[in-house]
């Protein structure tokens, strides 16, 4: 029996995705505000950058920096971008690149034929071979993020194409892997959505005509938008003066492998996702956990946020009555984005506070959706035993990792996997719990009503594309370190 291994080097940490968002209006607007709601609506995708650009009939205002969407854009930064009829912002986990405030997007581009603005969402599985070939060919980077892989790809497309459309569709057959884009040119904007689509991407049309893209549909609602329909994989869709314009040509040219942790965890509960609504998927979770782990107890709860809906559809399942067990700290950000083991475990005792009359004495199902590492979990079960929980029986509604992502989500080495290591009766015994069930991958491609063609590589399934050679999410930072360290480069 394994005790207690410490199998999660201490600097790592879980990410989520990042969101994208962008706005089109016939007149000139102030477009930057809007982008603001609909960024701060989207900050559970990203909690570590923020920008926005604004396109004043050519003329761009840019600003990104570190930090969240309130702290970066304060009134008078907001008022400083000025009013357009174009704007694209984005909000930003470090997937590929480090948090640093260069790496902030939306990236913008000079070129011969003008201006580009990019926000991109998801992660480059030929990031590494394209950015060597850019820089055998001229290129410089600025970043070391795959997102200026793509504008630099697209730049070149550009150049040979007769359109920032077409350019884009040449680009998508030289990239490989997830990417939700939104593309500012001097009179355009697009949005596309890679074959796959892995990461999701939305269109809206506000009361007044403007149209609207983003990465869920709480943006929309943000903004009094209404929702028209998700991009589908492969496709892009181009706004001018000129009307909507969509190009269909990659559409069917590859299975479709949408996150399914999306449902999971990462999209607010509000939103819904091609089609599917979230918070009634996390509902089904819960339900499908209640049958394939039943258990004798007085309470469900689940850890907030993305645990309530299944512990809620767990109870109605089971017919054990639902308790909020939790008050959460709303000024406190999600758990995983500490950048220490010990911050992290501080983090969750701030965050959460059990509440004593509900537990005290109580067998109690706490559901969450995920194990990870075990820690962040571990430290929640710590708070319940503490508050007199007289049993917990944890359940899980999504499968155990077992595999690296490549396609966005900030799993880039197994190790860093509890389940990796040890047996679900070993994990239970590490985070101190009585029992512990998670939910079959049978029954999680099934959560999401109308909705099918799921990603569950890192659950154990094929993965949709071949996986790079280089997988790290620092690969550029080190390759910039060996060429530093070897004398190619001079600082």
């Amino acid at each position: 029996m394994k005790k207690n291994k410490q199998v999660v080097p201490k600097e790592h940490h879980l990410h989520e995705e990042c969101g994208v968002f962008g706005v089109f209006s016939e007149g000139c607007a102030d477009v930057a505000s809007l982008a603001y709601y609909g960024l701060f609506a989207l900050q559970h995708r990203g909690q570590e950058s923020a920008g926005i650009v604004v396109n004043d009939d050519g003329v761009f205002t840019a600003y990104c920096d570190e930090g969240l969407v309130n702290d970066v854009f304060p009134k008078e930064r907001l008022q400083k971008l000025g009013t357009g009829n174009i704007v694209v912002g984005h909000v930003r986990y470090a997937t590929t690149g480090s948090d640093r405030k260069r790496n902030a997007q939306p990236i913008v581009i000079n070129h011969h034929k003008g201006r580009m603005a990019l926000a991109h969402n998801g992660n480059l599985t030929n990031s590494y071979e394209l950015r060597n070939e850019l820089e055998q060919s001229g290129s410089i980077f600025h970043t070391t993020t795959d997102s200026e892989v793509i504008a630099y790809i697209i730049v070149q497309e550009r150049l040979r194409t007769p359109s920032i459309e077409e350019a884009v569709y040449e680009a998508m057959g030289r990239i490989k892997g997830a990417y939700s884009l939104v593309i500012s040119s001097p009179t355009k904007l697009i949005a596309a959505r890679d074959p796959h689509g892995f990461r999701p991407l939305c269109m809206g049309k506000t009361s007044d005509g403007k149209t609207v893209f983003a990465s869920e549909t709480c943006a929309l609602d943000a903004i009094g938008a209404e929702y028209v329909r998700d991009v589908r994989p492969g496709e892009v869709i181009t706004v001018s003066y000129d009307g909507i314009k969509t190009d269909t040509r990659r559409c069917n040219s590859a299975p479709k492998s949408l996150c399914v942790f999306e449902f999971v965890y990462f999209a607010r509960p509000d939103s819904s996702i091609d089609g599917a609504a979230v918070s009634l998927a996390r509902q089904k979770a819960g339900a499908f956990l209640a049958a394939e782990h039943p258990v004798e107890a007085d309470v469900v709860i689940g850890v907030p946020d993305s645990g309530l809906d299944a512990a809620l559809g767990y109870a109605k399942a089971s017919g054990i009555p639902y308790g909020i067990g939790f008050t959460k700290n709303k000024y406190i950000g999600r758990t995983f984005i500490s950048p220490t083991q010990e911050q992290r475990e501080v983090g969750v005792n701030i965050k959460l506070n059990p509440i004593r009359s509900l537990v005290e004495g109580k067998r109690i199902v706490l559901i969450d959706d995920s194990i990870v590492r075990g820690t962040t979990c571990r430290g929640i079960i710590d708070l319940l035993r503490k508050a007199g929980a007289k049993e917990i029986h944890m359940r899980v509604s999504a499968p155990p990792f077992v595999a690296p992502c490549y396609y966005g989500t900030d799993i880039d080495d197994a190790e860093n996997l509890i389940a990796n290591h040890h047996t679900v009766e070993e994990i239970a015994q590490i985070i101190g719990v009585d029992s512990l069930g998670y939910l079959s991958v049978e029954h999680l491609l099934q959560i999401a009503d109308g909705c099918n063609g799921f990603c569950t590589a890192c659950f154990g399934g094929t993965y949709p594309t071949n996986i790079p050679s280089r997988g790290a999410k620092d690969r550029f930072e080190r390759k910039l370190q060996q060429k530093i360290k070897t004398k190619e480069v001079k600082l």
